[in-house]
């Protein structure tokens, strides 16, 4: 079996919702780092000199490759990424090698067995 990590920078009021749609499309799990921060292309808007920033979450999802694009693709919609600036980017990458993922497998062979 192949795998992607999909990585996405996402607000973090949205990530419970970005999560349950990722899910929803295939993804077996999830790891989730809080209290990231990003900047952008513009500068962030500022209150009397200070940053004003929300609360950004990095979002890791090891999913199998048959998955990957409509996974990524999802995130992106929930969280309406590419309708307004700062909302938040995804991406996806090849992962080589992955262990301590059997239970993942199993789940995912039977998932694969039922859609054939």
């Amino acid at each position: 079996m192949h795998f992607k990590l999909i990585i996405a920078f996402v607000d973090s009021a949205k990530t419970d919702k970005i999560l349950s749609a990722a899910r929803e499309h295939g993804a077996t799990g999830s790891t989730v780092i809080s209290q990231a921060r990003g900047e952008g292309v513009h500068d962030k808007k500022t209150f009397l000199g200070l940053h004003i920033e929300t609360q950004r979450d990095v979002l890791f999802l090891l999913v199998e490759q048959h998955n990957a694009l409509n996974i990524l693709e999802t995130v992106n919609e929930v969280g309406a990424f590419d309708k307004e600036s700062h909302e938040g980017i995804a991406f996806q990458i090849d992962v080589e090698d992955a262990v301590g993922v059997m239970h993942q497998i199993e789940i995912l062979s039977k998932n694969i067995e039922e859609e054939i």
